[in-house]
């Protein structure tokens, strides 16, 4: 994404008289997209990446972006359509990939976003956010063992990942073995994360049982 400099409005206007000059100016146009999105004006946004990928074949970024906003805007189903479109373009693009599995995995088609995670690490393995939805995934499915197994190697690569360690713990919390939630949750507050007080709660008889473990 390019960066927008700080007096925006005078990028914006720049970006207008070169369109002035080249009404298809695929670059212009998305620029324009990008302040646009950048400042909530999403309408606006909408209608510039939609000009730019007329005027390019190539405007990936475009569709990504897109699927930012319908993001913000909850329309879910055009998160993955506009992701996908952007793979179709670029298909080594592990984050499109990623994005449309987030997507699924918020209206709960569990084994379309397992797929969709599943490919975004395979094609780039450090997405520590696609691998921690990845366990929520499986934890949505009920497979414990899997949910168990990837939020270890989340943690591998990313061992101060509080949320990691939050949602670890909440998937050994669901498989029953309680020291090791305990212990996850306990390094999630460690690491600044704020727990669901519920969850605190549902372990805290739990918790005496996990030291004397850890005594032994």
């Amino acid at each position: 994404m390019k960066r927008v400099p700080q007096d925006s409005e005078a990028f914006i206007a720049e970006q207008k008289r070169m369109l002035q000059e080249n009404p298809e100016c695929a670059s212009a146009q998305y620029n324009l997209g990008v302040s646009y999105m950048q400042q909530g004006r999403f309408e606006e946004a909408i209608e510039a990446f939609q000009e730019a990928i007329a005027n390019s074949s190539r405007m990936f970024e475009a569709y990504v972006n897109l699927g930012y906003i319908y993001f913000k805007r909850g329309e879910l189903e055009k998160v993955v359509e506009a992701n996908k479109k952007a793979v179709a373009i670029e298909p080594r693009y592990a984050r499109g990939y990623a994005n449309i599995g987030f997507a699924y995995l918020q209206m709960a088609r569990t084994d379309e976003a397992i797929e969709a995670l599943e490919k975004a690490i395979e094609l780039n393995p450090a997405i520590v956010q696609a691998w921690n939805n990845l366990t929520n995934a499986y934890i949505q499915k009920g497979d414990l063992e899997k949910a168990v197994e990837t939020g270890q190697k989340m943690l591998e690569l990313a061992p101060d990942f509080a949320l990691g360690h939050n949602n670890l713990a909440y998937a050994y919390y669901l498989k029953g073995d309680f020291s090791r939630a305990v212990k996850h949750l306990d390094k999630a507050i460690e690491l600044g994360f704020e727990v669901n007080p519920e969850f605190l709660k549902n372990l805290e008889p739990y918790r005496s049982r996990s030291n004397a473990s850890d005594a032994s």
